[in-house]
């Protein structure tokens, strides 16, 4: 059996409607969008959403299956990767998620579900800088958002890339380099100040 990618949270803070269908499909601008099987990409990623975009979703479409606190979607993402939805109390609160699961391991959704809670049941808040650095890419718009190309070194070619400003002026640059003083000038106000965990 092939490694899955690790669980990951994308987004800090509950989305609005426009903002969990765009993070229903954050790699979409990908270049090789129709060449390769993007299952590494989505498998593991999940983030917050409302009561109301929850019930909305599970109203539009049928479900796969329900299981207790979670269901799974019966159109597939891209291969035995689909969308499953949470209703869990952590901390004696209702809270609602969406995450892409691996269906070819029963053990996946139930893994996702232990990693949601035992994240959010933190009691300091923290970001790593994966999850900042993720946090940044989900909530950039697609127009200072991509993928680096030929100006590029090859063995950097098709990584993401975003637009960073300063001295010498605007440019794109490889996501996974941003500096930290970069990466808190690309987080909203309200999330400048989250300590690592290392240092909560």
């Amino acid at each position: 059996m092939t490694s899955l990618p690790p669980i990951r949270k994308v987004y800090f803070g509950i989305t609005d409607r426009h903002q969990m269908f765009r993070l229903f499909d954050r790699h979409a601008q990908r270049p090789d969008r129709w060449q390769t099987d993007g299952a590494k990409l989505y498998a593991g990623e999940w983030f917050e959403i409302s009561a109301a975009q929850h019930d909305y979703m599970l109203e539009i479409l049928p479900p796969l299956w329900m299981r207790g606190e979670m269901c799974a979607m019966r159109e597939f993402l891209t291969g035995s990767i689909t969308s499953v939805f949470y209703t869990l109390h952590i901390n004696g609160v209702t809270r609602y998620f969406h995450a892409y699961c691996d269906l070819s391991d029963r053990r996946s959704p139930y893994e996702m579900r232990d990693a949601i809670v035992e994240r959010e049941r933190r009691p300091v808040k923290a970001m790593t800088r994966d999850e900042r650095i993720e946090h940044i890419w989900s909530a950039t718009h697609d127009k200072y958002r991509g993928y680096a190309g030929a100006d590029f070194r090859p063995e950097h070619r098709g990584k993401r890339t975003v637009i960073v400003y300063g001295t010498p002026g605007t440019r794109f640059e490889l996501l996974e380099s941003l500096s930290d003083q970069q990466i808190s000038e690309k987080l909203p106000v309200h999330l400048r100040h989250l300590s690592l965990p290392e240092a909560a």
